[in-house]
Order: C-alpha cells, then structure tokens, then sequence
C-alpha cells in the first residue's frame, strides 16, 4: 500500500470515529430548554425531558390543590430513557396506545429507584455497622430510610408473587423455540424490564424461546398484569399459559 492509499484510509477512520464521538456527544447533551448546569454526560444514555411539577394548596380550585411547575427558573429537566419511554415512542409511531397505563408505569419505576437505591445503600450500611455508630449522628435516619425501602420492596414481590409468565408444559418444542426452553417466572419477567431494561425479545431469547410476535405479546400482557398487582389491584397471579 502507497503513502497515499494509505493516509486516505487513516482519514476515512478518523473521519468515522470524529461522527461516531459526535453522536455520543449530541445524545449526552442536555436537550434545548433544560437547565444550562445540566452537564453533558455520555453515560446517561437516551434522555427524557421532565417538567418537574408538585400539588400546592389552591384555595380557588375546586379541589383545594393545584399543580405547580418546579422548574429551575423556568427550565426543565433531563431523567434518562427507560424501556417504558421505548415503548411508548415505538407504540406512537404505530399510532397505537401505550402498552401500559401511566399507574403501570409508575410502580414500575418506583420498583427499578428502590431496588437500585436499597442495594446501593447496603453499602453504606456495611460502613456504619463496620464503624458501631448509632444515632442519627451517625447515620441512624439513614438506617431507619434504609429499613423502611426494604418494607417496601419485599411488600411489591409479595405482590408480585412467583407466578409463571410464560411455562413450558403443554408446549410443543417447536411452538416454542426448541427443547431448551425454560420457564419465565413473573418475578424474572419484572426484574427483566423493569430493573435490566432488557427488551421482551431479550427475555425470550434468554429462556430458549422463540422471539415471534405472539410471545411477546403474551409477555406484555403479562406484565402488565403484574404491574396491576403491584400497584394493590386485586388482580389474579398469572397462571401457567400454554
């Protein structure tokens, strides 16, 4: 290869790799109309914009509350994507309704925060059980926040339950994907998409099925089941589906 050949083929990599690092740049940037101290941050990933907003006393409304929009001196803020905003984007391009309610979708996330937290927070109460403080001095209201998101999360998989999503059982090896098949619990299914963000083709192809429509929709219903339950709906537990 020539001297010439050669830096042609150098340019068009760096030319690749300049678009490539430009792309990142541009879906880490905060969108236009967010907070100007909102740093560009390439492992947020895909961005959402959030109007954070709160119910404050209204004493003209007929309710007695009204809601308030909290943005930073008019700005909004940015949260990153999730599957549930993938979902929804991909369901408006069909024009077609969400696949979850906005009650679905918000205990959902209030599972994926509280499990993220609380693990993240086991560490810290490793450092003070280490250290034999108590008190809140020592960190004891974190302990007690600490406790309480436990009660929570255990309350959610109780509801949760240990149902199955997607059995085996009466399933010919063919209509599922072949004989290495393996039951999708409903817990799995949750922390799946819920706390992974895996996909619900991942989800098949994780347990040896078939990734056809059908199936996932049969998984997006049930879910969405699941979800209910969470949320205290006296829903059924899934059963086992052929």
């Amino acid at each position: 290869m020539d001297n010439g050949a050669y830096r042609d083929k150098a340019a068009a990599r760096a030319h690749d790799e300049r678009a490539r690092l430009d792309a990142v740049i541009a879906r880490a940037t905060p969108i236009e109309g967010c907070g100007p101290l909102i740093p560009i941050a390439p492992a947020r990933g895909p961005q959402v914009v959030v109007t954070p907003r709160r119910m404050v006393p209204d004493a003209k409304d007929a309710t007695g509350w009204k809601v308030e929009e909290m943005g930073w001196r008019g700005f909004n803020a940015v949260r990153a994507a999730d599957i549930f905003d993938d979902l929804a984007r991909r369901a408006a391009k069909r024009k077609a309704a969400p696949p979850f309610t906005v009650g679905q979708v918000q205990v959902g996330r209030l599972y994926r925060d509280l499990v993220e937290r609380h693990d993240a927070g086991g560490m810290r109460c490793a450092g003070l059980e280490a250290g034999r403080g108590c008190g809140p001095s020592a960190g004891g209201e974190f302990i007690d926040a600490f406790i309480e998101e436990g009660r929570v999360i255990e309350l959610l998989r109780r509801r949760i339950g240990s149902g199955v999503a997607m059995a085996v059982r009466r399933v010919r090896p063919s209509a599922r994907g072949g004989a290495g098949a393996r039951i999708i619990h409903d817990r799995v299914l949750v922390d799946d998409i819920c706390l992974h963000g895996r996909s619900f083709r991942d989800v098949l192809e994780r347990h040896g099925w078939a990734c056809d429509g059908r199936r996932v929709q049969e998984l997006v219903v049930t879910l969405a089941g699941i979800l209910s339950r969470m949320q205290g709906y006296d829903c059924q537990p899934s059963h086992k589906r052929s």
